[in-house]
Parts: C-alpha cells; sequence; structure tokens
C-alpha cells in the first residue's frame, strides 16, 4: 500500500545528513549556446544509512544463501537532491550510481521505490509490510523524511535498476515518453552482501542527469566522484505486530444471483478456500477466516515459507476451481478475484488490523483485476498482488506460477492519494 505522503513531507537534505556537495558539468566540458549558469548547478547527496539485516528475515531465496556462505546483509538507504536547472530547462533524466569499494561486496537487491522494498504510507507515515521493511523503519528513525522519498509517484517516473550481484549498481529516473517529470528530490534503497567480518562500508557516488529545454539538450555529471565510509551500526527492529501473510478474494457476478445461489456460493467459497490452504500446508486450525458474504480474507499463519506456500496457493485454487465448476452452465460457475499481500497485522476486537489488511482489498478492488476477469469469461480467477511479493517470491520461483505468468499492473486512486506498483496473474482459461 502505498500513498503518497504530503508533498511538503519530502523535504532537501538537511546538514546534519548532508555527506557532500557536488557539482555537474556538460559532459563534453562546454555548456550549450548561452546556457551557462551563473553560479554552479550542484547536487547534494546524503551520508548513506546502513543498518544490519538478520538472516532470519531475509527473504527466503536469500536466507538461503545466507545460511550457506556466512555473509551478512545489510540495507542502504541513498539520497540526493538536484539543484534547480536553468530557466525553462527540465531534467529529463538523472542516474545515480555506487560503487563499493571492497569487490567482494555485491547489491544483493535493488529497490525501485518504497514498494517494493515493502513500504506502505497509509496515514502519511511509513509503515513496513515486509521485515527487511521493519528494520527499514527502525533504523530511518534518525532521518526523519528520508522514508518519504521512496513513496511511488503518479507523476513521475519509477526507477529502473541496474547492477544487481554487483559491486557497482544504481538507479535511473527515466521516462522515454517523455510525458513524467524526473523530480529533483530522490531516495534509493539496496540490500547488500558483504564479505564476513565487515564492520565499514566505503565507495563512490556519481550523479549524471540529461536536461532538455534550453537552446540544445546536454548531459552533464559530477565533476568528481563524492566518496562515502560509513560505520555499521546496530539496528533495532519494531517489536509487537507480526508480518504474515493475507489473502482476499471476492466472487463476481454474486449481488445478481437469487437467495439460494448466493447460499450455495458462500459454501463452495467456504469449502474451496479451505482445501486450497490445506494443500498449500496451511491447516484450518492455523487461520481464522474473516467472512465477507460474497468474499473471504484471511491472514495466514507467521513464519511460513512463501516461496512454497505461494505457488501452492495459486495453483491450488486453479484446480480446485477447475473441478468445481466442471460441467457447470457458464451461469453458475464460480468465478473470482483473488489478491496476496504481506505487511505487519495483529488481530484487534473486530478483525485484523494493518496496512496489509487494507492494501489488500485495495489490489482485489482494483480496475485492472476487474478488467482482466470481465474481458476473459472463460477464466475462473485472476490474482493481483504487490511488488514487494513479486520481487521477494514470483522472481525466484522455479514452479509455477513463474515470472513471465505475471504482467505489470499499477493500482491507483487518486482521491486517496494511493498509488502501488504491483503484478497480474490471470488463471488459465478454460471451457465455456
Amino acid at each position: 500500500m502505498n500513498a503518497r505522503p504530503a508533498r511538503e513531507s519530502v523535504e532537501l537534505l538537511g546538514d546534519a545528513d548532508l555527506l557532500a556537495v557536488g557539482e555537474l558539468v556538460p559532459a563534453d566540458g562546454r555548456w550549450p549556446g548561452e546556457d551557462i549558469p551563473a553560479e554552479p548547478i550542484g547536487v547534494r547527496c546524503g551520508r548513506p544509512l546502513l543498518y544490519p539485516v538478520p538472516a532470519g528475515d531475509l527473504p527466503v531465496h536469500l536466507r538461503r544463501r545466507a545460511d550457506a556462505t556466512g555473509r551478512r546483509y545489510v540495507g542502504a538507504l541513498f539520497a540526493f537532491d538536484l539543484d534547480a536547472p536553468l530557466r525553462r530547462q527540465r531534467y529529463t533524466a538523472a542516474r545515480f550510481e555506487v560503487t563499493i569499494a571492497d569487490p567482494a561486496a555485491l547489491a544483493a537487491r535493488l529497490d525501485g521505490d518504497g514498494g517494493a522494498l515493502g513500504l506502505s504510507w497509509p496515514e502519511g507515515l511509513p509503515e513496513p509490510v515486509s521485515t527487511i521493511a521493519v528494520h527499514t523503519v527502525a533504523a530511518s528513525r534518525s532521518r526523519p523524511g528520508w522514508l518519504a522519498r521512496l513513496a511511488s509517484r503518479a507523476d513521475a517516473p519509477r526507477a529502473h535498476v541496474f547492477g544487481i550481484h554487483r559491486n557497482e549498481f544504481g538507479w535511473v529516473y527515466e521516462d522515454p515518453r517523455g510525458t513524467l517529470l524526473v523530480p529533483r528530490v530522490h531516495g534509493t534503497h539496496a540490500l547488500l552482501e558483504l564479505p564476513v567480518g565487515t564492520t565499514r562500508v566505503a565507495g563512490t557516488l556519481d550523479v549524471r542527469v540529461r536536461v532538455a529545454g534550453g537552446r540544445d539538450p546536454y548531459s552533464a555529471g559530477l565533476r568528481e566522484s563524492v566518496t562515502f565510509d560509513e560505520p555499521l551500526e546496530a539496528g533495532a527492529a519494531s517489536e509487537g505486530a507480526a508480518v504474515r501473510l493475507c489473502m482476499a478474494v471476492d466472487v463476481t457476478g454474486y449481488s445478481r444471483r437469487r437467495t439460494a445461489d448466493t447460499e450455495r456460493i458462500q459454501r463452495d467459497l467456504v469449502e474451496l478456500l479451505s482445501r486450497v490452504r490445506q494443500g498449500a500446508g496451511v491447516p484450518d486450525s492455523a487461520v481464522r477466516p474473516q467472512p465477507q458474504g460474497d468474499g473471504q480474507f484471511t491472514v495466514l499463519p507467521a513464519g511460513i515459507d512463501e516461496s512454497t506456500v505461494i505457488p501452492r496457493l495459486v495453483g491450488g485454487l486453479g484446480r480446485h476451481l477447475r473441478a468445481l465448476n466442471a460441467g457447470r452452465p457458464a451461469e453458475e460457475r464460480l468465478r473470482m478475484r483473488a489478491a496476496l499481500h504481506r505487511g505487519l497485522v495483529k488481530p484487534a476486537a473486530n478483525g485484523w488490523v494493518g496496512a496489509s489488511a487494507i492494501a489488500v482489498h485495495r489490489i482485489l478492488d482494483s480496475v485492472p483485476l476487474r478488467e482482466a476477469l470481465t474481458a476473459r469469461p472463460a477464466v475462473d480467477f485472476v490474482l493481483g498482488l504487490p511488488d514487494v511479493l513479486f520481487q521477494d517470491v514470483i522472481r525466484h520461483a522455479t514452479e509455477p506460477p513463474l515470472p513471465a505468468d505475471f504482467a505489470p499492473i499499477t493500482v491507483e486512486l487518486p482521491a486517496k492519494g494511493f498509488v502501488e506498483h504491483g503484478w497480474l496473474h490471470i488463471g488459465p482459461e478454460e471451457p465455456v
């Protein structure tokens, strides 16, 4: 769930967080035409914020790697601000590059924004929806406002990452269509894999931009790379609610059915979802499904292996729906939208509370899911999930659904200032 924080909360870097101010110069050393600034155009680079991430809180594929290699993992927040360009000019691209001095260190993961990391802003304040983000939020208390830089922005291009599994990596902000503005205030997040015994992380930062709107477009970069050398500090994770996987489903066409039909649908739905969960290794005794008439919301147990449970949930949903609908006329088939999310949740007086409990329903009710199910009458179900689950689980899947079985979507609610990047999976088509 990525409600955009208030614009005033995304502040420029303060002196306490500042590492250095660099000067942008044209790539060929010459300003085009008469576009010569009276004062240098600068880039303000923040001191990298580094914090440890315990192996037990890593995504499953990295947890296995950590167990096998003994290497440590560290989250890294970077921030930089661009000075305003010359009058009537605008940035059309920005590239932020990090080079770790130790060639044995590498970027185990690069997040394009806070949604990929697992951050939500339900009330304008950051809330974690992944175990890594729990540590990010705790560590960032010393840097007020930095996490707001990671919020998805509907009017700005999302970062493209490069350099995964290398010690040279970065983020590029560019809209090839030229319709979105490249912002001046940026924040990025990486998960670093470091050799055993590492106590400091040193390296360099570089920024390059492309500018248009003046006499001639031009490219520019820092005159000199900015160096950093930061100690690794102890991190303290939040206590209280547990990070859990949430699942929500909704039956399509329910309100148009007769009473007898809706009773049958509710019975079929409860039995089907119970079988699906049990097939994924989650017994009924471990969950308390929240009935919603034509749908159901369930919070799965903490500590499950998502790399096993999620494929089995999706595969089981397809198999059991196919068996249930076999031989039924089209108007009596059970068809549904489904959504998964993950985050900090806890039981309350009237159900579960937490950002992911809200976000999973926003994905479930989103236009992309509704349109996909309507456009494909031979499909029994469609599934939506957030970018953080795709990056943590689906991208590394070895059994269906595989990454190629998903298409990117954007869930946007302008009235609520809500933007979330997600992924859509369309179930197999069955004869109608």
